[in-house]
């Protein structure tokens, strides 16, 4: 399945840290139910949603069932997100590194050295779930026109 596939496929998406707010309201805006875990704590959660013409951000509880993990964290956290994403019975994680190939930040990079991103997709796909990396969510959200 291809990027895509997936999120024409895709309800509710589980945002852990992001790069910027575009992530969370663009992926709201386009009609995703999203909820953000802004911090360890199980209080640390956040609906974001569509009221009108505006993005609305409201404190909820951690969710129960997600389609998809995004999450902008380093790869050494990988084992958590797999345990986060089968404990919610998740599709798959989308990871973003935030880095260019030379290795500088951008809010929008998703380069990842080949040899991490390989061993990140074997074991997500262990885990019998579908790994993605690439491209920048927001512009695959938006190359779908939703």
């Amino acid at each position: 399945m291809d990027y895509t596939s997936l999120l024409q496929s895709v309800r509710k998406i589980l945002v852990i840290d992001w790069p910027s707010k575009e992530v969370p309201e663009t992926l709201a805006r386009t009609g995703f139910e999203v909820v953000v875990r802004g911090g360890p704590g199980p209080q640390d959660y956040a609906s974001y949603g569509m009221e009108g013409d505006s993005i609305v951000r409201r404190p909820c509880d951690a969710p129960a069932l997600v389609d998809l993990i995004y999450a902008h964290r380093p790869l050494v956290e990988l084992p958590q997100l797999i345990a986060t994403a089968t404990s919610l019975h998740a599709r798959a994680i989308w990871t973003q590194s935030g880095l260019r190939s030379d290795g500088s930040r951008d809010p929008r990079g998703c380069w990842v050295p080949d040899n991490e991103e390989c061993d990140a997709a074997e074991r997500v796909r262990a885990a019998g779930l579908m790994y993605l990396s690439r491209p920048y969510i927001v512009d695959a959200v938006r190359e779908l026109g939703q």
